[in-house]
């Protein structure tokens, strides 16, 4: 499961929690992004403090692991070489790829789609009002075109985003429920986004 994790929020959570309890998943493993080929690495927390979140919001699920592969990494991160890394590494077994599901109106122009459809199965997240019926159109497009297989991930509606956290934080607001207490003592004992 990748993403900026800026920061990692009970959403991607329950996310990953319910994709490995749908699909039965060995494990799930988080993927902070590196450099992003869409984002400014310079608007994005540092690396190390948002692996440190992801490592004490996951530690007490034994289905949840982390990898700091992207982040060490040189040069742009593109989802189909981190997907190539890991299908490598797999030897033989399935790989999954978790993305939100409004992420599926863009996968046709990312680097490589065909590769990461070779490579791995797409479990899409259908939140924040999207739903199923909605999406087959996409859905089915992608498969005609790179052979894509899509399954979709039933989530809580939890909407919540690192973007509005953070601006809370900057305001001043609580965040209390929004993110595991480990990680909102982490975000108060280093001053990240504001001094709160």
């Amino acid at each position: 499961m990748g993403g900026t994790f800026d920061p990692v929020h009970y959403g991607h959570l329950l996310i990953a929690e319910n994709a490995h309890e749908q699909y039965a998943l060995d494990e799930v493993i988080f993927l902070p992004t590196g450099q992003s080929p869409h984002k400014d690495i310079r608007q994005i927390l540092d690396a190390d403090d948002r692996m440190e979140m992801l490592r004490l919001a996951t530690e007490d699920n034994p289905h949840f692991s982390c990898s700091d592969y992207e982040i060490r990494k040189e040069g742009i991160s593109y989802t189909y070489l981190t997907v190539q890394a890991f299908y490598e590494q797999a030897a033989g077994d399935d790989l999954f790829f978790i993305m939100g599901a409004d992420s599926l109106a863009y996968f046709d122009s990312w680097m490589r789609p065909d590769e990461i459809s070779r490579m791995s199965t797409i479990l899409a997240a259908v939140r924040d009002g999207l739903n199923q019926e909605e999406l087959q159109p996409i859905r089915e497009f992608l498969h005609q075109k790179y052979g894509t297989s899509i399954y979709f991930i039933n989530t809580p509606n939890f909407s919540v985003s690192s973007r509005n956290i953070r601006k809370r934080i900057t305001s001043g607001q609580s965040i209390r429920y929004l993110v595991p207490e480990v990680v909102e003592q982490y975000l108060k004992e280093h001053h990240i986004y504001q001094k709160y």
